[in-house]
């Protein structure tokens, strides 16, 4: 028979209040909370340390940097795969989407490549119960790819698929909205001449209006079709926010403004920003910080992006910085992607849910996870 496990001596992080006591897991979830210690000899003592909700990832491309380790190197997908999964544990997230990219702008990216090899190498390692945490799989669909619906179409009956989100990385658009911020970023990232980036550009351009508004209608179509859930991504005006409400998404991805932010709050699509913008203190890439965005109110998700480890400290820099209470700050990282995604089963820690949990330490400022469990199960 199976024992239970006692978690006690926890300050016990619930959606609304912080509770000094005692938790226990029964059958892989929340049997029983409770203030007080527990006397049992088999309890384990947290020492006063926090117990969070497992964190629930919406957005990472972090299974991008263990298949791609260096450029044109390939690992293969299994060993990538078990390895972005333990980093993603050990960083207290036991829910994760791994967005994966269909397309780039930048003919010489191995993204397509390497595309295939990720979608079979997590489907097998989740069928073969090979994971620590639970992964779903996130299509980034680049809207002027001339070949992204065949690859949607393909991967639209991946078993692990359940968010879709529309991205647009041309000059002028978006996340770079003017030419010049652009320019900037693109010239520090890939060293182009001046002449290389006018090229660059202007086929960005074209490939833009040539397949654009087709491949943007036929995402939105195989979501409706497939019941899947849609996301924008960095929204940078009122007009992208009504395109986000008009195509049906339920999270706004890196928004870059607060006119946009504004607008998307208006229709009730959920904010989502970067937790490295809120550790950093502003946007990689020039745009609107995350932690101006919080102050306002406009942040209803954190994600951690290119940084697993960011989710934590974010959220206990908007407790010391902003005066969110922890409840609050852990809503943003657990609940409410939880929510948006329709995961109602986990997310917050309340008697009957998913015993995904999470002991965090707080030293000098900074929290560490010392222990994860899922459904139960310690996994790190």
């Amino acid at each position: 028979m199976n024992r239970d496990t006692v978690l006690t001596n926890a300050c016990i992080v619930l959606p609304d209040e912080i509770l000094d006591g005692t938790l226990v897991i029964r059958d892989g979830k929340i049997a029983e909370i409770e203030t007080g210690v527990s006397r049992l000899e088999s309890a384990i003592d947290c020492e006063g340390d926090y117990v969070i909700p497992g964190m629930v990832e919406l957005h990472t491309d972090n299974l991008d940097k263990h298949i791609a380790p260096r450029p044109r190197v390939h690992w293969p997908a299994r060993s990538a795969v078990v390895a972005h999964d333990a980093q993603i544990a050990t960083a207290g997230i036991t829910t994760v989407f791994d967005s994966v990219a269909i397309g780039d702008i930048h003919r010489e990216s191995d993204r397509i490549e390497t595309l295939t090899a990720m979608a079979e190498g997590l489907e097998e390692c989740q069928r073969e119960n090979m994971l620590r945490v639970e992964h779903f799989l996130h299509l980034r669909c680049e809207i002027s790819h001339g070949e992204l619906p065949a690859h949607l179409e393909r991967l639209a009956q991946h078993p692990c698929l359940k968010l879709v989100s529309l991205m647009d990385h041309t000059p002028g658009q978006r996340q770079f909205a003017t030419l010049a911020q652009y320019e900037s970023y693109y010239k520090g990232k890939y060293q182009m001449s001046d002449a290389d980036l006018a090229s660059f550009v202007q086929r960005c351009l074209n490939d833009r209006a040539l397949h654009g508004d087709a491949n943007r209608a036929a995402v939105i179509q195989l979501v409706r079709e497939r019941g899947l859930k849609l996301a924008s991504h960095d929204d940078a005006t009122v007009e992208h926010a009504e395109e986000a409400a008009a195509a049906g998404a339920v999270v706004a991805e890196f928004p870059t403004t607060q006119v946009a932010a504004l607008a998307l709050r208006e229709h009730g699509i959920g904010i989502l920003s970067g937790a490295p913008n809120v550790v950093r203190g502003g946007s990689h890439s020039g745009n609107i910080s995350a932690i101006d965005l919080a102050r306002d109110g406009l942040v209803d998700i954190l994600s951690s992006d290119y940084v697993p480890t960011s989710l934590l400290p974010a959220s206990f820099r908007l407790v010391e910085e902003l005066g969110y209470s922890l409840p609050a700050a852990i809503r943003m990282v657990a609940t409410r992607p939880a929510d948006a995604m329709g995961l109602n089963d986990r997310g917050r820690i309340a008697p009957g849910l998913r015993a995904d949990l999470v002991r965090v330490a707080e030293r000098g400022g900074l929290p560490l996870v010392r222990a994860v469990w899922r459904q139960g199960e310690r996994v790190a």
